[in-house]
């Protein structure tokens, strides 16, 4: 995969993709990293690309023309491309809309600051706007680093073994269940007796029933996800 990032600080990339399994994919060039500067294609000679709001109000907006601009440079018609903007008024993502944006040989991340992006950019070039929750960061950078790892988590390959990605939190709508390791004894606290049993079988149940328990406290809404799919089977 090649991911454009669209952005007044390219200077915060590579960052923490720099780091673990995904900084080792990128080294081995497993997805690409493109950093395309709003700056550049601002015609004035300090180089600014915001303005006030129509209407009033506080902050700035970057202007759709340098935006325009700025897109039309970053396309490629030629690959599969999806371009999204990040912005706390857009669509939740979750582990699903990560599995469809793989498909993708491209994807395009507009990253807003200050008070946002002109609407008519949007609009007008029918991106589809995404959030990473229910809260305010400064800029879609952070979220953007979130959306690439995990992405690249799902390519073939990035993780060693395929294995990791099927027992993961949000597969089959469920939470992952509880992990142990060594000491076996912790704080007057034991590893439960099952896993050390060596009966793959039990350790599998195990699993299952710990991971609905968990998704029950913690996800319900999930649960109910999992419960109709079974239903439907």
């Amino acid at each position: 995969m090649k991911f454009k990032v669209l952005t007044l600080f390219p200077e915060m990339f590579p960052g923490p993709l720099s780091f673990s399994v995904i900084g080792k994919a990128l080294d081995k060039r497993l997805f690409e990293l493109d950093l395309i500067n709003y700056r550049d294609f601002s015609k004035n000679k300090t180089k600014r690309v915001d303005d006030t709001p129509f209407g009033g109000g506080p902050g700035m907006i970057i202007k759709p023309d340098i935006l325009q601009d700025c897109l039309s440079f970053a396309q490629n018609k030629k690959l599969k491309t999806k371009v999204l903007s990040f912005s706390a008024s857009g669509k939740k993502i979750n582990h699903k809309f990560i599995k469809d944006l793989t498909s993708y040989n491209e994807l395009i991340l507009v990253c807003g600051r200050y008070e946002g992006i002109d609407q008519r950019f949007i609009d007008y070039n029918k991106i589809e706007e995404i959030s990473v929750g229910d809260f305010i960061i400064s800029g879609g950078e952070l979220a953007a680093f979130i959306l690439i790892d995990a992405c690249v988590r799902l390519i073939p390959e990035v993780l060693g073994n395929n294995n990791s990605l099927s027992s993961e939190s949000f597969q089959d709508d469920l939470l992952e269940y509880s992990q142990y390791t060594k000491p076996l004894r912790w704080k007057n606290m034991e590893v439960p007796e099952v896993l050390l049993s060596g009966d793959h079988r039990k350790i599998l149940d195990w699993r299952l029933k710990n991971s609905l328990e968990k998704t029950k406290k913690r996800r319900p809404d999930l649960l109910k996800l999992y419960l109709d799919k079974k239903r439907e089977k």
